[in-house]
């Protein structure tokens, strides 16, 4: 699924000519490759077969869920009601050093799945878990060493940095220059003429105050 859209980010960025759309583009497919490139080895065939033919009703993804951590754990809790009546081992949890899927079977005639990779930094498989609570799970991944997180993937660190460092310069001018690319990208026809005029009126002054006063 990753690498179908992939190919079709890819397929956008040819025919984008706008260059906002381009780098929401880009980013995008930077994401993409980076989550096939850390995704998980594929389960055997007949071993994924199946655990897809005991799936009864049709699958969910859950995409909402909370997070907070402490010295020694990150914790994200996922609220699903009435999922403290299913049987224990309906709710499974695989853990990897950097991953983990959550899959909960037959709630309510659906199943649920949520999967983060790229966790932003190394786990303990051993040390993680899950508990079963009420309308909740609560996903405990073992830190591997006591430090506090940013965020939970590498992938959030990575959208914040490029995020931060558009607009976090030591050149104030260069800021400016990255808000008034913003402000016109993001702009309608007036605001692009209103910085277009603006613009040519400060190269015109920059040019007069470079001539020497002897010429």
């Amino acid at each position: 699924q990753l690498q179908k859209d992939l190919e079709e980010v890819k397929e956008l960025l040819t025919n984008a000519s706008r260059k906002r759309v381009r780098d929401v583009l880009l980013a995008e497919k930077q994401k993409l490759e980076l989550e096939i490139k850390n995704q998980p080895a594929p389960k055997p065939k007949d071993a994924a077969e199946e655990e897809k033919s005991s799936l009864g009703g049709y699958t969910v993804k859950i995409n909402n869920y909370g997070w907070d951590q402490s010295d020694k754990f990150v914790k994200i809790y996922i609220s699903l009601n009435g999922v403290q009546k299913l049987p224990a081992e309906n709710v499974q949890v695989n853990f990897t050093e950097r991953s983990f899927d959550l899959l909960v079977k037959n709630l309510n005639g659906k199943n649920y799945t949520m999967t983060f990779n790229n966790l932003l930094k190394p786990i303990s498989v051993e040390g993680s878990s899950r508990k079963i609570k009420t309308d909740m799970i609560l996903v405990m991944c073992k830190k591997k060493r006591e430090e506090k997180w940013d965020c939970l993937t590498q992938v959030e660190k990575e959208s914040k940095e490029k995020e931060k460092a558009a607009y976090d310069t030591t050149d104030p001018s260069e800021g400016l220059m990255n808000i008034l690319k913003k402000m016109y990208a993001e702009g309608d026809d007036e605001m692009k003429r209103t910085i277009n005029k603006a613009w040519v009126e400060s190269r015109e002054k920059q040019y007069k105050g470079d001539i020497p006063m002897d010429l």
